[in-house]
């Protein structure tokens, strides 16, 4: 264990620092994998003075290439951010220059941290990152949410909307499709691994809490998205908690202060990783999707597009349960490019 944490840190320390006017240089030893090993290991032994050198082989490597790929990475980067406001700023500015593509990471980064006064915090840095003022003036003004404060799912319309919908919407008119741009856990995926960034920094239990309250979507019959977000929560806790004691130890004590919704999930959680047996909680969620594909769902929506859930929970290089764990947790997968095979295929691989 010593050796391995030594190994690290010398890899890091390859890493040279950056000086006025010049570029930083990252040396090629400095590998991903080192570094995913690391940010895997942080919590048990928070190593801040390294944070800048390993964000940095983050960048060097196009890590933030695509954003969906790139939630665990930009959680761990928000939650390091939060874990020392005193010396916020100071890392933040470590992170320059940053290459103009990859801007929207300390943006969207120090709006994530948690930070009580992180908007201050992004006016004084936003002067180094013109090209990103709109994103900017949208964090700002609350048009885009922080971490805590995106729900869970869109709020549904009670009956008294749904009537007078009914009688003010014009029957002749043409309904224009239009994209989505609400934010929630239940229809971006990515934020999945998000939270997993953010406890990776920091050990904290609040975004283990909300992955808590995901669970009892791997029970539903409703939605693609809530059905597959919702397995990944249950699998990814079970995966983690298998290696992960004191987190074993807080979803037990969890079990009775959760509502009957949660409890039920919970408890396969918390049994698959005491018995180190998280393989039926694959077999549940694929015979789950058979159910989809055979009876259809409860709002009989159309699930032709199941083939094609990638670049979602476990399409993010493998995302939370292998991107950074597959050294760890020993579950083979694709780190940092386009698995786009989605759940199904990755789950049918490991059959």
């Amino acid at each position: 264990m010593r050796y391995a944490a030594f190994v690290v840190a010398a890899a890091l320390t390859l890493i040279q620092p950056a000086h006025a006017g010049k570029t930083q240089e990252v040396d090629p030893s400095a590998s991903l994998g080192v570094v995913q090993r690391w940010i895997y290991n942080y919590r048990a032994k928070p190593d801040y003075a390294h944070v800048p050198a390993a964000v940095r082989v983050l960048f060097h490597s196009q890590t933030f290439k695509e954003p969906e790929n790139a939630g665990i990475y930009l959680g761990f980067v928000a939650g390091a951010i939060g874990s020392n406001p005193a010396k916020a700023e100071q890392l933040i500015a470590s992170f320059f220059p940053v290459r103009p593509e990859d801007e929207w990471v300390i943006v969207r980064a120090i709006a994530y941290s948690g930070l009580p006064d992180w908007r201050n915090v992004l006016r004084r840095v936003a002067p180094r990152m013109p090209g990103r003022r709109i994103m900017i003036d949208a964090y700002l003004a609350g048009k885009l949410p922080t971490l805590t404060d995106i729900p869970l799912e869109e709020t549904k319309p009670g009956m008294m909307d749904k009537l007078r919908g009914a009688f003010t919407k014009n029957p002749f008119a043409k309904d224009e499709r239009k994209v989505s741009t609400t934010l929630t856990f239940a229809s971006n995926q990515d934020l999945l691994d998000t939270l997993w960034g953010y406890y990776f920094a920091t050990g904290s239990h609040a975004p283990i809490q909300r992955i808590v309250q995901m669970l009892p979507w791997s029970k539903s019959r409703d939605t693609v998205d809530k059905l597959t977000v919702g397995s990944m929560a249950r699998y990814t806790l079970a995966s983690y908690a298998i290696r992960d004691g004191s987190l074993r130890e807080y979803l037990r004590g969890e079990l009775a202060r959760q509502p009957a919704a949660v409890k039920a999930p919970l408890a396969e959680v918390v049994e698959a990783a005491d018995t180190v047996q998280i393989a039926p909680l694959r077999r549940d969620a694929l015979a789950a999707v058979d159910e989809l594909k055979t009876k259809g769902s409860d709002s009989r929506r159309d699930l032709s597009f199941w083939g094609q859930v990638g670049v979602g929970a476990v399409a993010l290089g493998c995302v939370s349960a292998a991107a950074l764990g597959q050294v760890a947790v020993g579950i083979p997968c694709v780190i940092g490019g386009s698995a786009s095979q989605g759940l199904l295929s990755f789950w049918e691989k490991q059959q």
